[in-house]
């Protein structure tokens, strides 16, 4: 093993030290292929709700779909104002799906710095988590955002258990 390396030696069984960077021609072949191969395993767990890659293909090529309806061109600007919830992994595949380009956005930015970000990143769209919708708000007269898509922490969690994680965000202090 490579001293150089040390993390080599927690890779499981099969897992290679190397990875061929001509096998995909972009990250959305990478993750078509992935949809189709993984389709029934759990890709992502989130308070205990599982999304498999079949959910995820799913649900991104709906969003994909809703961002070309928009008219959004080839490399048009789409913001992601999410903490690590199942809506950002859907996000962030629509947008590549879309033929656009990520900005993530830093869910804590004070309303200043959203409005620097958005407006030096040219974004056209902005996908947010409903907690911090309050600073997307306040910023969006002066930007160039055309679309606000709004998701709620609860979305992808199921009936009850959405319901209630909603209520709670959106109620107890």
């Amino acid at each position: 093993m490579n001293p150089d390396k040390i993390w080599l030696a927690s890779y499981p069984e099969g897992i290679p030290a190397t990875i061929d960077p001509e096998r995909y021609r972009s990250l959305v072949h990478l993750l078509e292929e992935s949809f189709t191969r993984f389709a029934s395993r759990k890709a992502y767990v989130c308070m205990d709700s599982v999304m498999t890659y079949r959910e995820w293909e799913q649900y991104s090529r709906q969003i994909a779909a809703w961002l070309q309806q928009r008219g959004l061109g080839q490399g048009a600007r789409v913001a992601v104002m999410m903490p690590n919830v199942l809506q950002y992994p859907i996000a962030v595949a629509a947008i590549l799906r879309a033929g656009c380009t990520v900005v993530n956005v830093n869910p804590l930015y004070t309303p200043r710095e959203l409005e620097h970000q958005l407006e030096d990143s040219g974004a056209e769209v902005i996908i947010v988590l409903e907690n911090f919708a309050t600073t997307v708000q306040q910023v969006l007269p002066r930007t160039g955002v055309k679309h606000v898509i709004v998701a709620s922490m609860g979305d992808m969690l199921g009936v009850a258990k959405g319901a209630l994680v909603n209520f709670v965000v959106r109620r107890v202090k």
